[in-house]
């Protein structure tokens, strides 16, 4: 157990083995990070989160529980916080490398390079690097609602779901023909007017490097970018599903898209990604193409007076 500031250490499952010297030590709040949970006595307030130290392991969404747990610790008087996983190594590290990107307004590489200098056996697996520069980029809290995250789910959800036979419910966007709650901006289907999606729907991405992306499908001629030219504009949305592609999405890895009112094609679906128009891989991509669906603005009548 290695103090990383008054009140926060980092620590492993073998420190938990003497409860008397965590007790000398101040220790009044318990945060676990591992695959089973510890049996503590309930002289300390504990918290548990279940978390493989592997690639598929989702730990960005519980980084704001996570902190407001080692906040409440630390901010309790004379209290402190004892982050652990198994080994003290890899899921705790990350979950106090977040609390030090928050707390001291470090990018994630250098809070990271922080820890190692206080505990050197630190050794974070690639993919919760991964996680924290997504948490760097939402300015350190978790917003579900940002393009970064939602994306990053759906990206999970291919890990954690390889058939596809269930997919949770909460990854769909609500329906807009059912939930009319909102005065966002909407596409609906150019062929019979159906409102498919809304614009907060829409993921964005940084654009490709156009043609030239698509070297391997020997772009030639008139499509041809010469260098210097502007990007290739992109001639899709990718959004995040809907409701109504909930079935079409089920035990399939890729297929169409199509209106739930009239059949007409809209886009087309995959889970292992497809290429925008501009050139940059989109995974997983649900694609709208622009040319079968029509922008509504909401106008205020205020605004035509």
């Amino acid at each position: 157990m290695i103090v990383v500031e008054p009140g926060l250490y980092i620590g492993s499952t073998s420190d938990l083995k003497d409860c008397q010297e965590l007790i000398n030590a101040g220790i009044t709040h318990i945060l676990t990070v591992d695959s089973e949970k510890p049996n503590l006595p309930e002289v300390f307030k504990t918290k548990f989160v279940r978390a493989l130290d592997e690639a598929t392991t989702d730990l960005l969404s519980c980084l704001d529980d996570c902190l407001r747990f080692i906040h409440e610790g630390i901010d309790g008087a004379s209290g402190a916080v004892l982050v652990h996983c198994h080994a003290g190594q890899s899921r705790s590290a990350a979950v106090v490398t977040a609390f030090l990107m928050k707390s001291k307004q470090l990018n994630a590489m250098d809070a990271y390079a922080k820890l190692q200098q206080i505990k050197s056996n630190v050794k974070m697996n690639e993919e919760f690097l991964r996680q924290l520069e997504l948490f760097e980029s939402m300015n350190c809290e978790v917003d579900v609602t940002s393009p970064v995250y939602k994306q990053y789910r759906l990206q999970k959800i291919t890990e954690k779901y390889p058939e596809l036979q269930a997919v949770p419910r909460e990854i769909f966007a609500a329906d807009p023909v059912t939930d009319t709650s909102s005065s966002d901006v909407i596409h609906r289907c150019r062929k019979c007017r159906r409102t498919v999606f809304r614009r907060s729907s829409v993921l964005s991405h940084t654009p490709g490097a156009g043609p030239t992306a698509f070297g391997h499908k020997k772009v030639t001629g008139a499509a041809t970018q010469a260098p210097g030219c502007a990007q290739t504009q992109c001639t899709s949305y990718f959004i995040e599903p809907v409701q109504w592609m909930e079935e079409a999405l089920l035990g399939v890895m890729d297929g169409q898209l199509l209106c739930p009112k009239c059949n007409s094609k809209l886009g087309s679906f995959n889970w292992y990604g497809e290429q925008c128009s501009c050139g940059r891989w989109v995974t997983p991509a649900f694609q709208i193409h622009k040319n079968r669906v029509d922008e509504i603005k909401h106008i205020s009548v205020s605004a035509l007076k």
